[in-house]
């Protein structure tokens, strides 16, 4: 391929692993997360340069585990501003793995554009002496670059594996394999150094969404708490929920999303107080269905497949539309 041919990718760099920086090449664990920048991650992988046109942008630079809704607005609006313009074929996304399942499905479903977006990390920090990091971009800007990407909605591309930002979990600590998609799998993989897709998502994104969170003056996302059921749980949690002005709760049941009888009558009552309560499961896959029908009686709803920080997501989303409860249950199934 000529040069006059390269495509122009621009690398929206975030922090985490990828850009960490440890006090020798075998310490895995206990680095500082986001120690270089954009430009260090560039120079650390010249052979960019014969992929496509790379240019660099510095959106923050923190441990992923501190990122906040209003990043997340602020990358959406950055992703739409740059895909809008003619000379950008696609973005890459350097980011830390602990949430970045989290920021590709807000993505996916914010983005206004078929083209290309990957997000990309690494489970090791730049210093390791076997870093995953420079391979992983490489095989994150070969899949911006490639054609059949376009229209998948936003990727991530980990461990020579490319996975649909909606089905993606982390499932190990530490593990370079850690990236699955437990109720399915990869959409395709590289292999020799090229793409190979074989799947695509079913599921509504990116052009097909509903969901528009630029320019349209959305400056904050509403509150949504996350609860986690276990063995000898109250009704503490749901109540602070209450008391912080939650106008969502994602309730992470045992099994198919199982209510606790010690919480059951406090969720009943959130809902009585205008809160949108749906049911999710801690198990890490698996459909959560209606259940009970005293649990459709007291208007809980259902998250289907997705797990409790996804499901979070989108009934932040939803909640920018609508309260109506029928109509936030149609978004569930649909997304």
């Amino acid at each position: 391929m000529e040069k006059t041919e390269l495509k122009n990718i621009v690398i929206l760099a975030t922090g985490g692993t990828i850009a960490g920086k440890a006090s020798s090449g075998t310490q895995m664990t206990g680095y500082t997360a986001g120690a270089y920048s954009v430009a260090d991650l560039l120079a650390g992988v010249p052979e960019l340069g014969e992929l496509a046109h790379i240019s660099g942008e510095q959106l923050c630079n923190i441990d992923s585990s501190s990122i906040t809704d209003a990043l997340l607005l602020r990358l959406a609006q950055r992703c739409n501003e740059l895909l809008a313009q003619d000379d950008v074929d696609g973005v890459v996304i350097t980011h830390g793995t602990d949430t970045m399942e989290e920021t590709a499905f807000f993505l996916n479903l914010t983005v206004k554009s078929a083209k290309p977006v990957v997000l990309v990390g690494a489970m090791r920090p730049a210093t390791a002496v076997s870093a995953d990091g420079p391979l992983n971009i490489i095989n994150a800007v070969k899949v911006a670059v490639d054609a059949a990407s376009t229209g998948q909605g936003v990727l991530v591309m980990m461990n020579d594996e490319i996975y649909s930002g909606r089905d993606v979990t982390k499932t190990n600590t530490a593990n370079v394999a850690t990236f699955k998609a437990p109720n399915g799998g990869p959409l395709g993989f590289i292999v020799g150094g090229e793409v190979h897709y074989y799947y695509r998502s079913v599921r509504p994104h990116t052009l097909q969404s509903e969901f528009d969170v630029t320019g349209v003056g959305v400056t904050a996302l509403p509150r949504v708490d996350i609860i986690y059921t276990h063995i000898g749980e109250d009704r503490v949690f749901v109540d602070a929920a209450l008391a912080a002005g939650a106008r969502g709760i994602i309730y992470a049941g045992s099994g198919m999303g199982s209510i606790h009888e010690a919480v059951e009558a406090a969720l009943a009552e959130a809902v009585g107080c205008g809160v949108v309560v749906v049911r999710s499961s801690r198990t890490g896959s698996g459909i959560v269905a209606a259940g009970l029908e005293r649990w459709q009686e007291q208007g809980f709803l259902y998250a289907d497949n997705l797990n409790p920080q996804k499901a979070r997501l989108l009934l932040q989303l939803a909640l920018l539309r609508t309260q109506e409860r029928n109509e936030v249950q149609e978004i569930f199934n649909r997304y």
